[in-house]
């Protein structure tokens, strides 16, 4: 139905399926397997609730859900990782522009020693925890950082300065 619209791309994994209807590691992963068949580029979102990071799981949330897309994915040429931290999304919380890019330095890692080198160096990992104007150009200078996952901001003026923040 995706391709029949003339989409080209899907997100997958999002914070609202993975919460809000209950959709699992698995399911993710099976529909991240079924949507590169299908011909689809996948942008595969990963992240952790508040809780998760206050107990200090980050890591272990953020790499068991890579781990699954992972072995769903065969060529990562079509295949954007978002990582949005699920504490900061609405809620008025916000990721510094420093926590934003050590996670995707791990994530980074963990490709490198799970995937490929190869895989680490190439695949884009997005930012998408309530990325606005205000915060744009300083994320964007994470050496990590390779874009957005831009939610609400998407349907206000602020979203042209979003789109011309620069590394």
């Amino acid at each position: 139905m995706i391709k029949d619209c003339g989409g080209k791309w899907v997100i997958l994994g999002h914070s609202e399926r993975r919460h809000v209807f209950g959709e699992c590691d698995e399911l993710i992963g099976q529909k991240v397997a079924h949507a590169l068949e299908a011909g689809l580029g996948v942008i595969a979102c990963i992240g952790e609730k508040l809780d998760e990071r206050e107990g200090g799981c980050t890591e272990k949330v953020v790499f068991a859900q890579t781990k699954v897309i992972a072995a769903n994915v065969k060529n990562w040429d079509h295949v954007v990782l978002a990582y949005e931290p699920v504490w900061a999304i609405g809620t008025g919380k916000t990721a510094s522009p420093q926590q934003a890019q050590e996670i995707h330095e791990k994530i980074r890692k963990w490709l490198k020693d799970h995937v490929s080198e190869g895989v680490s160096k190439s695949v884009r990992i997005i930012y998408g925890g309530s990325v606005t104007a205000g915060t744009c150009k300083e994320l964007a200078g994470m050496h990590d950082v390779d874009g957005f996952l831009v939610g609400g901001a998407s349907l206000k003026p602020e979203f042209v300065d979003i789109i011309n923040a620069k590394h």
